[in-house]
Parts: C-alpha cells; structure tokens; sequence
C-alpha cells in the first residue's frame, strides 16, 4: 500500500527530507504523497521513515491504494531505473 496523510497534518515538514523517493509534496492545505512514487521505503529501509518521523502519526496505510511487498519492491526497481 502506498501512504497518505491525513487532514490532521500540521505542515512540520519533518517527513519531506525522509523520503527516499521524493514522493512527498506541499499539497494546497496539507503535505500530500504520490501514491506513483511511494514504495513505503521497500528498498532502502526497513520501516517507512516519514510515519518514524511524524509527530502526531497523521501518516497512515492508503485504503485506496492496496499493493503487497512484491509490488512495492517493483516499483522501488522502476523508480531506481526511471527515476
């Protein structure tokens, strides 16, 4: 599953320089993650560093973007290639 951050985001910046594939952006309200580029940190570490980093856990598993450890780990090759 890709990430997302809930509307209880207080805009820390904290989980934007963790993210290994630049898939965290400044949305219009709230910081918001590309569901193309987030590989839940499958590839580079072993837990995904923006939820260790947030301070208020607003970052939780995507309900609409279901994906297993294998598909994560295609797209951290893909991206690694492609950019």
């Amino acid at each position: 599953m890709a990430l997302m951050i809930t509307d209880k985001c207080i805009n820390c910046d904290m989980c934007v320089a963790e993210c290994p594939n630049q898939a965290i952006f400044e949305g219009q309200d709230i910081y918001e993650i590309d569901s193309e580029r987030c590989t839940e940190c499958v590839g580079f570490y072993d837990r995904q560093t923006c939820v260790d980093v947030c301070p208020i856990e607003c970052i939780v598993q995507n309900p609409e973007h279901i994906e297993s450890q294998a598909q994560l780990l295609n797209r951290f090759h893909y991206l690694s290639f492609f950019g």
